[in-house]
């Protein structure tokens, strides 16, 4: 087993589109044996707020945590996930990041359930669709849900692909430069989820990949998801290349979201013996000087 034991930098609760409560995640976290975890759910930071406050009273034997969020970022270039890990929940910067992704959030999810109703005829009764906007962060996922339940598609994914996917919208989203300024001028650290993962089924590799990171670092990236649930290890390589070749923070990330994907928690593709690299050594150690975790 490696010094670190089991690691997970990319969660999700119900907060946004996960389904286990926060304190239900840490839970699970602990049941799983994890020992470093980070919560990272989209434009949000309460779930980290609510398992701070737990975790200040809680006996020994717990794992360490470090404060995490999701942004959903598109520019000109593309779309891009930006994580940022060990930040002041109470920054301004941060706090003024998610407020501006919760808005478009709220905004687009209004937007397709009045599409798929004009363009499709589904329709649901009032108070499912008030139960949705009711909620923090809703998403396609919590949408694509409802149709299945009214029996509109078969599963989540079809709902989404087939019928909530063909509303676009253009640039309503949070810009990764804003993203990145954000998680900085809050005190954390922000890196790249899923690299090489982009709109939709979209694969980006070699010198396409390199050029996206090279922008991202101009606005102040420090580092990558290099482990990640949906890698292959030829792809894993190819993370891991480019961050060493650019001296970036490693992480590793699972991507869980409770029951509302096929994904484990701890599923990183990094086992127990497999050998911390040094990106990600000097991510936990730089994360510590900035605060202890608790």
């Amino acid at each position: 087993m490696n010094e670190y034991g089991k690691i997970d930098f990319h969660t999700h609760s119900n907060v946004s589109d996960g389904t286990d409560s926060p304190l239900e995640l840490l839970s699970r976290v602990k049941e799983a044996g994890i020992k470093w975890f980070s919560l990272t759910d989209h434009d949000a930071i309460k779930g980290c707020e609510v398992i701070l406050a737990a975790l200040q009273n809680a006996d020994g034997g717990m794992p360490f945590f470090f404060t995490g969020a999701e942004f959903s970022c598109k520019d000109e270039q593309g779309k891009y996930h930006i994580l940022g890990y060990g930040y002041d929940p109470a920054g301004a910067s941060i706090r003024a990041v998610v407020e501006h992704g919760h808005a478009l959030r709220m905004e687009k999810s209004r937007a397709r359930l009045d599409f798929i109703q004009k363009e499709y005829g589904f329709t649901f009764p009032q108070e499912e669709i008030d139960a949705v906007l009711a909620m923090d962060n809703p998403g396609k996922p919590h949408i694509g849900n409802l149709m299945v339940k009214y029996g509109y598609a078969e599963t989540k994914k079809q709902a989404i692909k087939e019928y909530i996917d063909k509303l676009r919208f253009g640039d309503a989203y949070v810009r990764p430069e804003e993203a990145i300024a954000g998680v900085l001028g809050a005190g954390g650290i922000p890196v790249l989820a899923h690299p090489c993962f982009g709109d939709g089924d979209q694969l980006i590799v070699g010198e396409e990949m390199e050029t996206r990171l090279k922008r991202l670092l101009e606005m102040g990236l420090q580092g990558m998801e290099v482990f990640y649930s949906g890698f292959t290890p030829k792809l894993r390589h190819a993370m891991f290349a480019l961050a060493e070749k650019y001296d970036l923070y490693m992480t590793a990330g699972s991507d869980y979201h409770g029951g509302n994907k096929l994904v484990a928690l701890g599923d990183t593709g990094m086992t127990e013996n497999t050998p911390v690299p040094d990106g990600m050594q000097r991510f936990i150690n730089d994360l510590l000087r900035k605060g202890e975790p608790l």
